[in-house]
């Protein structure tokens, strides 16, 4: 009688989670515009929850970033989904992620391309995100402890790539690491001043410049400045 009682009580939980999630696709990405539906549906699928400390597992389906400790953050959902409608994914695709954090953007990524390669220059944070991602499933995900700025060549060129943290200029080893035609986007700008999410389509190894909207992320961290 214990057991299904407990079975019961979980089963409640994970329901309200599934409605939290639909809530915030239609309240926080299809309210503003959002509309891909891939996207719409991976953002339906992935439990945020999972990727937060239990103390901000309340929180998880709020429209905020939160905090994921290192001074790094796990995006608001609608940045998250912003980002990745922008991309314009395929299933065919492999995809670059430069800043894996706690996993979540990643885990949106693998559900809409063949395969997500992802970099955390953070060590503790890459672990647990490599863990928590095999896990919960995510089998065409391969996660990096190292610095972002080199990208992956070994996996190179990739269809496109995300840049999850601020640098003051895109680094030049990710533009040759994209493919010609591929789509990158970051945000860009200093820590304390004016930052924008921009997206670039590489054209002759050119990068041709679309300026989106203004954001504020965590900045572009290199090795040199790890403790």
């Amino acid at each position: 009688m214990r057991i299904l009682f407990l079975s019961f009580i979980v089963a409640m939980f994970m329901q309200d989670d599934v409605s939290k999630r639909q809530k915030m696709v239609k309240e926080q990405l299809m309210n503003r515009g959002i509309r891909n539906e891939d996207v719409l549906n991976a953002m339906k699928t992935v439990p945020r929850d999972a990727f937060v400390s239990k103390e901000y597992q309340h929180l998880a389906y709020d429209d905020m970033p939160l905090s994921i400790g290192y001074n790094q953050t796990i995006s608001q959902p609608y940045i998250v989904a912003y980002m990745t409608e922008k991309l314009n994914l395929k299933k065919t695709q492999k995809i670059l992620e430069v800043g894996t954090g706690s996993g979540y953007q990643a885990a949106i990524l693998s559900l809409l391309a063949d395969s997500v390669y992802t970099i955390e220059i953070v060590k503790p944070l890459g672990e647990s995100a490599r863990t928590r991602l095999k896990e919960l499933g995510y089998n065409n995900i391969k996660v990096k402890i190292g610095d972002g700025y080199q990208g992956w060549k070994q996996y190179a060129p990739f269809d496109a790539i995300m840049v999850t943290a601020a640098p003051k200029v895109i680094p030049p080893p990710l533009v040759e690491q994209l493919k010609d035609n591929g789509l990158l986007i970051a945000p860009v700008g200093p820590e304390n001043g004016m930052q924008y999410l921009k997206l670039y389509q590489k054209k002759q190894g050119k990068l041709i410049k679309t300026k989106l909207l203004p954001v504020k992320f965590v900045p572009f961290t290199r090795e040199k400045n790890i403790k």
